[in-house]
């Protein structure tokens, strides 16, 4: 089985900073790519920034600029530096890997989300 661990979220003021990180452990065969989703109150998930094995990012507009999206690909882990949080980052941050890992005899890839954590930004 895989898991995957987030940790790092916690209450900041506006313009502060916060760094998060998510740990995928496990039979893991190979990760392609990585990203950070997030989720407000009452709106829908979205995506907040993706990294490929290759270390090719894509962010959302609303944090360019802000946001820097890294991975540790020996440690299967991947990082979001948040610079100048604004009150409208608050939200629950998911961490996702694209991954295949091995069962039994097989390789199965597959989609793994993380169990969320909750960054607040105060005004």
């Amino acid at each position: 089985q895989v898991q995957l661990v987030e940790s790092g979220g916690g209450l900041v003021q506006a313009g502060g900073s916060l760094r998060l990180s998510c740990a995928a452990s496990g039979s893991i065969f190979s990760i392609n790519a990585m990203g950070w989703y997030r989720q407000a109150p009452g709106k829908q998930r979205e995506l907040v920034a993706t990294i490929t094995s290759g270390g090719s990012t894509n962010y959302a507009d609303s944090v360019k600029g802000r946001f820097t999206i890294s991975r540790d690909n020996a440690k299967n882990t991947v990082y979001l530096q948040m610079n100048s949080l604004k009150p409208e980052d608050t939200a629950v941050y998911y961490c996702n890997a694209d991954l295949k890992y091995y069962s039994g005899s097989w390789i199965v890839r597959d989609d793994y989300w993380g169990q969320g954590t909750q960054v607040t930004v105060s005004s």
